[in-house]
């Protein structure tokens, strides 16, 4: 057997690189270093990076991942989120990961995957509530979950490991190979006076905006500092799963206000707003996805 071919191929599959184990190549070195691995595991020091032994390099990266953040990141003062264990550099100032002391973590409400998942859309929504705190707090009390949040003021807040299935899209085939986020927006009026009290200025009061063929009654837009956050957040997207900057469109190229017969079918490879996926659904009306895409291609 032919073993660095055979890791090559691993780390393909289960999404791992030579550096878990302290490597830089697929090649002898590493070879030394994952029997080493192996041994003080008490696996089958083999050299092979096979299901087992990867589940407990996992595990244990995910234990410690806050040691082995990326210094040239660190160095740069970039940011970076987290997938599959691992370190995806996001060209964002503001981005607090669940495994900082100030960061917000859910542990529970999410299904757990360790082996590389194939990611194959980016979900918008919008949580009505008045901060990405409240957001964190309202997850958790319902047992379900989602990836990131967009606060008001732009911080990305990361709430999970990308490569885990958040409970956020409805259905297990919208959430087996999607990521979301969710952008704070209280969306009803009254609570214009809230964000202005609280310094985040006047938000834009989005009007006529349709929605699965109805017009909707004025609501609270976006600030312009979440959609570039959300910019940025598709761009890394883009970077870590190679979705495509796409969206659902109508026949003259504007952005889609009604189901994706192919998003509902769990077949779309793009980005899309969560009323593409179900009728009930009306977040993010009024979001032209298409255009945000254009500005970043």
């Amino acid at each position: 057997m032919d073993k660095i071919f055979y890791n090559e191929s691993s780390a393909v599959k289960l999404g791992w690189s030579p550096d878990w184990f302290g490597a830089s190549h697929f090649d002898e070195e590493l070879l030394k270093k994952v029997k080493k691995f192996q041994q003080e595991h008490g696996l089958t020091a083999d050299g092979l990076v096979g299901p087992t032994t990867y589940r407990r390099i996992w595990t244990e990266r995910e234990a410690s991942l806050a040691d082995y953040r990326p210094k040239t990141i660190a160095n740069r003062g970039q940011s970076y989120i987290i997938c599959n264990n691992d370190y995806v550099e996001i060209d964002w100032p503001r981005v607090v990961l669940p495994i900082e002391a100030d960061g917000l973590r859910l542990t529970s409400g999410y299904k757990t995957v360790q082996e590389k998942r194939k990611v194959t859309n980016f979900v918008c929504h919008w949580d009505v509530c008045l901060s990405s705190e409240s957001c964190f707090k309202v997850l958790k009390n319902r047992g379900i979950s989602v990836h990131f949040a967009i606060d008001n003021d732009g911080t990305i807040y990361q709430f999970l490991d990308c490569n885990h299935i958040a409970y956020h899209a409805g259905s297990t085939k919208w959430n087996s190979n999607s990521v979301g986020v969710e952008i704070a927006n209280a969306y009803y009026p009254k609570h214009q006076g809230w964000y202005k009290s609280k310094g985040f200025g006047e938000r834009p009061l989005w009007e006529n905006k349709k929605v699965h063929g109805s017009t909707l009654e004025p609501f609270l837009g976006f600030y312009d500092v979440q959609l570039e956050a959300l910019q940025a957040l598709m761009k890394a997207m883009n970077k870590a799963y190679d979705i495509p900057f796409v969206c659902p469109t109508t026949p003259n190229g504007e952005t889609s206000t009604g189901v994706s017969s192919v998003a509902a079918a769990g077949r779309f490879n793009g980005f899309i707003s969560h009323y593409h996926l179900k009728k009930t659904k009306i977040d993010c009306a009024g979001l032209d996805l298409k255009q945000l895409l254009e500005e970043i291609k």
